[in-house]
């Protein structure tokens, strides 16, 4: 079944963390981490309405200025969240430039910031014709791990401990819907862009009697009649749980991150999660917090993810990719390690 989601990582599993998910048909996309993101054409970033940030370290959020040079005088908003501290980071960043001319782009752009904390929440805005001064725009109060939701998707987030709080994100589609293509041409009807709006009313729990505008072209001709939504649904729509993407970095092996872990992605499809080190370096990956490719293996095996994509390995290991994808999924299957 055809889903919302279209996730590419950023860079190689060597390069720094981000996952870019394009939504099919919608013509936008969302981020999780912002480190070196020049391998993203213009185009790309321009698509860009949320984004979806672990924690500061430069590997993580150096590529803001990147981001902040295509968009600006080009796109009207752009919404970030992050971690403790977050707001007065995106402040201070833009405090580093002069914008002594940039109130008279045509195009004011408008950086929201959302600082997610274990208690309430913070926001703030920046705008372009205010020379990005800090200004309040309304409360920042996420409905417990809920920190953005829309009609077709949500995204939830929780802390786990990297020395520093640091945000795991899960991604959740809230339903697939797919066209029975028999069913649609036993009732006589053809394939158009009405389908699409049936979908999104579907989506976006529109009334059951709302009509939707059946328009298609085949050798007859033109055809338009109007059908209700619940009708067309019961008969042509099989809708199923939407996919689930977890997306997991920088955190320690411990009993309290795998429990949070569990907590946040219990049964996603889709785990992106780093693997820096080998399990033969365990000391030093405990030293410098963060997993080995046998302990991320475990954490997607604990999740029942149905998938797993290992990244942010370790430069020590360049050379080596397959020997960490490989520690990672034998831990994930269960077998055996390799001698």
């Amino acid at each position: 079944m055809r889903t919302l989601f279209d996730p590419r990582p950023v860079n190689d599993s060597f390069g720094d963390p981000g996952l870019y998910v394009d939504f099919r048909d919608e013509r936008r996309a969302v981020m999780f981490d912002l480190g070196d993101i020049t391998a993203l054409p213009p185009r790309k970033l321009m698509r860009l309405s949320h984004v979806f940030v672990t924690h500061t370290h430069m590997d993580h959020f150096a590529g803001f200025d990147h981001l902040l040079r295509v968009v600006l005088g080009r796109k009207p908003g752009i919404v970030l969240f992050g971690g403790p501290g977050f707001v007065a980071q995106v402040e201070h960043k833009l405090a580093a430039y002069t914008w002594n001319v940039v109130h008279r782009y045509e195009i004011e752009l408008v950086i929201d910031a959302r600082e997610v904390s274990t208690g309430r929440g913070q926001r703030a805005c920046f705008s372009s014709l205010r020379r990005f001064a800090r200004e309040d725009c309304g409360p920042f109060e996420p409905a417990g791990d809920v920190l953005h939701e829309e009609p077709t998707f949500r995204v939830r987030g929780r802390f786990v401990d990297h020395d520093i709080p640091c945000l795991a994100y899960a991604l959740e589609e809230k339903a697939q819907i797919r066209v029975d293509k028999d069913r649609l041409l036993a009732l006589g009807l053809g394939a158009g862009a009405w389908l699409s709006e049936l979908k999104h009313a579907v989506l976006t729990g529109a009334p059951a009697e709302t009509p939707i505008r059946v328009q298609w072209r085949d050798r007859s001709g033109v055809h338009d009649e109007a059908r209700q939504i619940a009708e067309l649904q019961q008969l042509i729509l099989d809708i199923a749980p939407g996919r689930r993407i977890g997306y997991v970095t920088d955190l320690r092996y411990t009993d309290a991150n795998v429990e949070t872990l569990a907590q946040l992605l219990a049964g996603v499809h889709l785990l992106y999660i780093e693997s820096v080190f080998l399990d033969a370096d365990i000391d030093h990956a405990t030293r410098k917090n963060h997993l080995t490719a046998r302990q991320a293996g475990r954490i997607a095996r604990r999740l029942g993810a149905g998938a797993v994509v290992p990244f942010h390995f370790s430069p020590r290991y360049e050379g080596r990719a397959a020997e960490l994808t490989a520690e990672v999924r034998a831990a994930w299957s269960g077998s055996p390690p390799s001698p």
